[in-house]
């Protein structure tokens, strides 16, 4: 998956926006304010940082521990740094964008919940 179809699926995700809350070289996605994606723009590689839930953020980086490490300069518990120009396939990738949208959407008020 390129940073495009990165781009585009994120977006198609209900209440997602698109931000450079941290500067021009830091793509940022947010649902209702809150990050599920954040990405360097000027990295050698494309990796993204995406949340995850504690014990599978484990499991994930067992299993693909040169693809899936611990989320770069964020909370490393909840976070994973995922190198999407990898052997990593685009369904596993979009399973993890889906899960960290998920994961943001339940931790909403329920007011706020769709």
């Amino acid at each position: 998956m390129n940073i495009e179809e990165f781009r585009k699926y994120c977006l198609a995700k209900k209440y997602t926006q698109e931000d450079f809350p941290f500067g021009v070289d830091t793509l940022v996605y947010k649902v209702k304010g809150k990050i599920f994606a954040i990405t360097g723009l000027n990295e050698e590689s494309f990796k993204v940082n995406l949340k995850c839930d504690p014990e599978r953020a484990i499991e994930l980086r067992e299993l693909y521990h040169e693809e899936i490490k611990p989320g770069y300069h964020m909370n490393k518990k909840h976070w994973n740094t995922v190198e999407f120009e990898s052997r990593l396939s685009v369904k596993l990738l979009q399973e993890l964008i889906d899960h960290s949208y998920d994961l943001v959407v339940s931790s909403l008020p329920v007011k706020d919940r769709f």
